[in-house]
């Protein structure tokens, strides 16, 4: 094997693991996320355990997270809580899933 063709292989394994990393902080932080708005919401441990599957669900609607954004402001624009609000979560939460997964 030509050396080439050695980091070709390095380089898509190392692409194919920061993937799956990325993967796996986004639907942590959309887990923590998906508990915080169930508290807001006064959702008893069921429901609560299904709107966070709903969230992670709705990240896959398109790339990034503005999808996300929009579920979550959907839901919580009722309950007096600010767009600003919603996207310092989303920080801290990615924050903490980063720091988490790393």
């Amino acid at each position: 094997m030509s050396s080439f063709d050695e980091r070709k292989k390095g380089f898509e394994k190392k692409f194919a693991h920061d993937e799956e990393k990325q993967f796996k902080i986004n639907a942590r932080k959309n887990k923590y996320l998906g508990e915080w708005a169930s508290q807001i919401l006064g959702y008893d441990e069921e429901k609560k355990n299904q709107y966070i599957q709903d969230v992670i669900k709705a990240d896959f609607a398109e790339a990034g997270d503005e999808d996300v954004y929009r579920k979550l402001y959907g839901d919580l624009k009722d309950k007096n809580i600010s767009e600003d609000q919603i996207r310092k979560k989303m920080q801290e939460c990615n924050e903490k899933a980063t720091t988490e997964v790393s």
